[in-house]
């Protein structure tokens, strides 16, 4: 474990925002709530407890800390708490590695996007082929969505793409030392 300094540690003990459950829209209501009440100046620490939940709205929390860090030029630190798995995992991949810390005993758990969709097939035969393309569509951008989520959680860190890539369709769990030892954090607290 590397030091921390006392300014970090500090800040981190006590985030502005702290967010548990799962994460949707009432997550994202929360969020930005107290994002709101932020201090004018200063680094943002974010706690995050978390089974997952919607990847679209992790993803939309983790553009606002990016438009806050890059508009602002505000450093934003996440701290991960007991569990921060699946769509919390693509939250937490909005920070830089540097700005990411775990608590101790805390387990990250990444895993493919997944797709829960019927298709019904009737009709004429370019309509048909018309709904079949419209999927294939939606399946190549959620492929695409889900990669550079992977690019996002892993850069900067010892784990290459590729890695994740073929760790990810079995959900990949660690606990925290196994994060801080592929760097996807900065450290353990």
């Amino acid at each position: 474990m590397r030091t921390i300094d006392t300014s970090t540690l500090d800040l981190l003990a006590s985030p502005q925002i702290r967010l548990i459950g799962p994460i949707d829209a009432a997550m994202y209501e929360t969020f930005r709530e107290q994002l709101g009440g932020k201090p004018p100046a200063g680094p943002i620490a974010v706690a995050m407890t978390t089974l997952g939940g919607d990847p679209d709205v992790a993803r939309a929390m983790a553009d606002d800390i990016r438009l806050l860090r890059e508009c602002d030029n505000r450093t934003t630190l996440f701290l991960g708490k007991a569990t921060v798995y699946s769509a919390g995992t693509t939250f937490m991949a909005g920070f830089p590695v540097g700005d990411r810390y775990l608590t101790r005993n805390t387990r990250i758990m990444i895993h493919e996007r997944s797709l829960d969709k019927t298709l019904e097939l009737s009709g004429p035969l370019s309509g048909v082929l018309c709904k079949v393309k419209q999927t294939v569509h939606e399946i190549e951008q959620s492929i695409a969505i889900e990669e550079e989520g992977f690019r996002a959680i892993v850069k900067g860190s010892k784990i290459p793409f590729e890695t994740l890539r073929e760790r990810a369709p079995e959900a990949w769990y660690m606990d925290c030392q196994e994060a801080l030892e592929l760097g996807l954090i900065a450290d353990v607290i």
